[in-house]
């Protein structure tokens, strides 16, 4: 089977890593914005928010989701917006992409947790399922989960028993390779049909996404696969990948010059394009932390400080971390 196939299976298959509910920690995924600190998802809600005094954002409309993982960003959001404005919980419409029974079960619980019966949350199983006139859509990392193929040389990597090959790539691939100066890397599979979906489905749309990578093309794979805390590069001989196959995570960086490109070419506008740093501080985030020290204890307020160093830092996250919104009126 090609790449893209394995991954699949890899990750979204009969007992795939994504099949259940995993743990963010010291026994479970890796750290993420959204479980570094609540003001990541208050950050996002904020600028919505000032989406929304500006006209530019139905306050009738839905704010979504997409791979919420627990549900900590969504309800981070819904929090912040209560604290603007509490008519918004009111009028907004809430819902979660997520095709995994055994992660909804733990969404809603955790949802059920921070709110009780005040917020509900729609469900659905796929993009392709969301028909709405107007949704802010957000995500957080996962253009990097979808499949991708594996091409060099002009061959592209198949999958037996858990053992890469090479073989000749089919003609359409090589071309679109050869457009986008592509000779060795990933190349996902399944943007197009994304934002043709999204596009389907909602009338009016800002979409905004945080992943890691960059708009141009590397020319080495980034592909990696995490396990215990440890990040091994697809091909590196200490990697088992008997032994990780649906074990652990597998990655690799986003190419955000192909999202764009998908996205445009379904009627999206590209907004903004940054870093996740630069997005942050536009969206809020030191004027948030600024309110957040005047209501609470010197010690909360270093704890929390320390924590927003991690989402803007350079250092900490990379300035590979970018941010970007699409708007389709």
């Amino acid at each position: 089977m090609y790449f893209s196939q394995y991954m699949d299976e890899w990750l979204y298959g009969e007992e795939g890593y994504y099949k259940n509910f995993k743990a963010i920690g010291k026994s479970g995924d890796f750290y993420t914005a959204v479980s570094t600190s609540s003001f990541f998802g208050a950050s996002i809600a904020n600028y919505f928010y000032t989406l929304i005094k500006e006209g530019k954002a139905d306050k009738n409309g839905w704010l979504i989701e997409i791979g919420a993982h627990q549900g900590y960003l969504l309800c981070d959001m819904i929090q912040w917006l209560y604290t603007c404005n509490p008519t918004l919980v009111q009028t907004l419409k809430f819902g979660i992409v997520e095709r995994q029974s055994e992660v909804q079960k733990a969404q809603l619980a955790y949802i059920k947790e921070r709110f009780g019966d005040d917020i509900q949350i729609t469900h659905f199983n796929d993009i392709a399922e969301v028909e709405v006139e107007y949704a802010f859509v957000v995500a957080n990392e996962i253009f990097d989960a979808f499949p991708c193929e594996l091409i060099k040389d002009e061959k592209i990597a198949s999958v037996e028993a858990n053992e890469i090959s090479w073989e000749e790539a089919p003609t359409k691939m090589l071309a679109w390779a050869k457009t986008h100066r592509l000779t060795q890397g990933e190349i996902a599979v399944g943007y197009e049909d994304f934002a043709r979906e999204m596009s389907s489905g909602i009338e009016k749309c800002d979409f905004v996404s945080f992943d890691y990578g960059e708009k141009y093309v590397r020319n080495d794979f980034s592909i990696r696969v995490y396990r215990s805390h440890e990040t091994f590069p697809l091909f590196d001989e200490a990697l088992n990948l008997s032994e990780s196959y649906k074990k652990d995570d597998i990655t690799y960086d986003v190419n955000f010059g192909h999202v764009i490109e998908a996205f445009s070419s379904e009627g999206f506008e590209e907004v903004a394009y940054e870093t996740q740093a630069r997005a942050l501080i536009r969206f809020g985030l030191i004027e948030i932390l600024e309110q957040f020290a005047k209501q609470t204890t010197q010690e909360k307020y270093v704890r929390e400080a320390d924590r927003v160093k991690t989402l803007i830092s350079p250092t900490m996250m990379g300035d590979r971390f970018k941010m970007v919104h699409f708007r389709k009126n």
